[in-house]
């Protein structure tokens, strides 16, 4: 059975790669996603050939077990969508007559406002002081002022390259989802902010174009979580908000340009979006803001 899973998921995860150009990280998580379906089900004792001779009912039982985990709506669509992309894989390559997720409804969630730092937060944040020659504190606040200034994803920042970056044309360049290379012109005071971090950067490392931007104390390449507290850790000593992360400062940074009379499409550009709709979700910012202020401050609020 190992061997037969093996040879259809290798086919559909080369798929993914070479037809649909996904990146590393989403292959892996459908990866992830699929095999454990698999494991789960063979701990319950489901008999089954192959992925493909699975049913609804017995693919039911994998879903169950996903929402005794207590994981969030979103991650459970996310998980299920992976199942049946690879369904409509097979299906289109005749291994199946028919996808048994063709029928499955998408859980349904409230989404939840994501509520911008104010611009007296980002001031706040960046009046921290801090010393200069540290280099952890040095990086974590051109990390952080390299956020807002741009709207980066994490991803993207983590994955810069020293080549990637012209301090003297104000520029970087951010590889983005399937690929997409795009340029994003740096403000005086960040450009300024990055040139002092290479100047302690390379003080205290080897550096090749190669080399990332961003390293960790030790000289490694940094990853999503110490991305995540170094951005925590700073941000909660100016915001009460319980949403501090990279991409709240991402939107954050969309929600200021558009307020300050940006153009929604060079927004879009910026933010490396495929379609105008993705960048629309701004422009709703200041009305969700003004609905919690209201609630907040409203002597019936609470009660509402």
């Amino acid at each position: 059975m190992e061997t037969r899973n093996q040879t259809f998921l290798t086919q559909y995860f080369e798929f993914l790669s070479v037809q649909k150009n996904l990146s590393v990280h989403t292959i892996k998580a459908y990866q992830s996603d699929l095999l454990s379906c698999l494991h789960i089900l063979e701990q319950e004792g489901v008999s089954f050939d192959s992925i493909n001779t699975l049913s609804y009912s017995e693919l039911r039982i994998w879903l169950i077990h996903l929402m005794q985990q207590e994981l969030s709506h979103s991650s459970i669509n996310r998980k299920t969508a992976a199942l049946n992309s690879y369904f409509r894989f097979a299906l289109n390559k005749g291994w199946i007559s028919k996808n048994p997720m063709e029928n499955h409804k998408s859980l349904k969630f409230e989404k939840k406002a994501m509520l911008p730092f104010s611009k007296e937060e980002i001031n706040a944040l960046f009046n921290i002081a801090i010393d200069e020659s540290n280099y952890e504190e040095l990086r974590n606040v051109t990390i952080l002022e390299l956020f807002y200034a741009t709207g980066i994803r994490k991803s993207e920042l983590i994955h810069l390259k020293l080549s990637d970056v012209d301090v003297d044309s104000r520029t970087i360049k951010v590889l983005g989802k399937r690929n997409k290379e795009r340029f994003i012109p740096l403000i005086e005071h960040t450009s300024s902010r990055i040139a002092n971090y290479l100047s302690l950067r390379n003080h205290l490392f080897e550096s090749s174009s190669g080399s990332f931007l961003f390293l960790t104390a030790k000289g490694q390449k940094m990853y999503p979580n110490l991305v995540n507290r170094s951005v925590n850790a700073y941000l909660k000593r100016v915001s009460v908000k319980t949403k501090k992360s990279p991409h709240v400062l991402r939107h954050t940074f969309a929600t200021h340009l558009l307020q300050n009379g940006a153009d929604i499409n060079s927004v879009k550009e910026l933010l490396g979006h495929s379609s105008l709709a993705a960048t629309q979700i701004y422009t709703h910012a200041d009305i969700e803001l003004l609905k919690e202020v209201h609630k907040n401050a409203h002597p019936r609020g609470e009660k509402e």
